[in-house]
C-alpha cells in the first residue's frame, strides 16, 4: 500500500473566517527545459480557479485562491494524448484522462508542495513533501509576507542518484521519477505504520537520508517535521518554481 499522506503533517487546521475576503495567488513557473503539466488539490476551502494545464518552458500561470485553504500542487511530466483520446503522463498522473485532474491527486512518486493558508491575522503553513517519492525539483517562494517568510528549494535532482530498487524508468531507459522505500517495499518501518506509526519508533532510514541529503528543506519522510514545515503571515503570494 503507498503511504497516503496528509495534506501538511500537521493535518488539515481549520481557521475562523476574519469577515475579510481576499485571494491567493499561486504563481507556477515551469524552469524546465520541457513542457510539465501542473496539478492540483483543494483539500479544504474554496476550489482553485483551474486543477490542471500546460505549461511551456520559461512560462508562468496563476492559480488563485481564496482563504481559508488547504491543498497541494505538484507537476505532471511527459504526458500526450493516446489513440483513444485519453490524456496520460508518464510521472506523476492524477488518472483522470484530461488535463484538469478534477479532485484526484497525484499517482506516486510524485514532488508535492502542500499548503495550509490562513486568514488574515494568522500563519499559513507550507511544505515541498518527497515522501510520495519524487520526480521534478521545486521551490517555493513567499511573496509579499511580513514575518520570516524564507523561500524552499528542492534543487537536488533525486532521479540521477535514484538506486534501482527506487528508480522508474522511461522508454528510453532514463529514470523519470523516485519511488519512496515505503511505496517500493511496502513494510512498516519505511511507511511509519503500525509498530511504526510513532517518530519514537519510525526514524530515518538510509533511504529517506538520500532523499535529504539532495533537498534539506523537503520533508523525506512522515515524521520529518523539525526541519521541513516554514510559515508566513497570512496574506502572502506563492511562486512555485519547477526545476528551479
Amino acid at each position: 500500500m503507498v503511504l497516503q499522506i496528509p495534506l501538511l503533517r500537521l493535518s488539515f487546521i481549520i481557521f475562523s473566517f476574519s469577515g475579510v475576503v481576499y485571494s491567493v495567488d499561486f504563481a507556477v513557473t515551469n524552469n524546465c527545459q520541457f513542457p510539465i503539466w501542473p496539478g492540483a488539490l483543494t483539500g479544504i476551502g474554496t476550489p482553485l480557479s483551474t486543477t490542471g494545464f500546460e505549461l511551456l518552458p520559461g512560462s508562468t500561470s496563476t492559480v488563485t485562491t481564496s482563504p481559508p485553504w488547504s491543498g497541494r500542487f505538484w507537476a505532471r511530466t511527459l504526458c500526450s494524448i493516446d489513440a483513444s483520446g485519453k490524456f496520460n503522463c508518464g510521472t506523476a498522473d492524477c488518472g483522470s484522462g484530461q488535463v484538469a485532474c478534477n479532485g484526484a491527486g497525484a499517482i506516486p512518486p510524485a514532488s508535492l508542495v502542500e499548503f495550509t493558508i490562513a486568514p488574515t491575522g494568522g500563519v499559513d503553513y507550507f511544505d515541498i513533501s518527497l515522501v510520495d517519492g519524487f520526480n521534478l525539483p521545486v521551490s517555493v517562494t513567499p511573496m509579499g509576507g511580513t514575518s520570516e517568510c524564507q523561500a524552499v528549494v528542492c534543487a537536488g535532482n533525486v532521479n540521477a542518484i535514484c538506486p534501482p530498487e527506487l528508480a522508474i524508468r522511461g522508454q528510453d531507459g532514463a529514470v523519470i521519477a523516485c519511488k519512496s522505500a515505503c511505496m517500493a517495499f511496502n513494510q512498516p518501518e519505511f511507511c511509519c505504520s503500525g509498530d511504526h506509526n510513532q517518530p519514537q519508533t519510525c526514524p530515518p532510514t538510509d533511504y529517506s537520508k538520500m532523499f535529504k541529503d539532495q533537498c534539506p528543506q523537503a520533508y523525506s519522510y512522515a515524521y520529518d517535521d523539525q526541519t521541513s514545515i516554514f510559515t508566513c503571515t497570512a496574506g502572502a503570494n506563492y511562486g512555485i518554481t519547477f526545476c528551479p
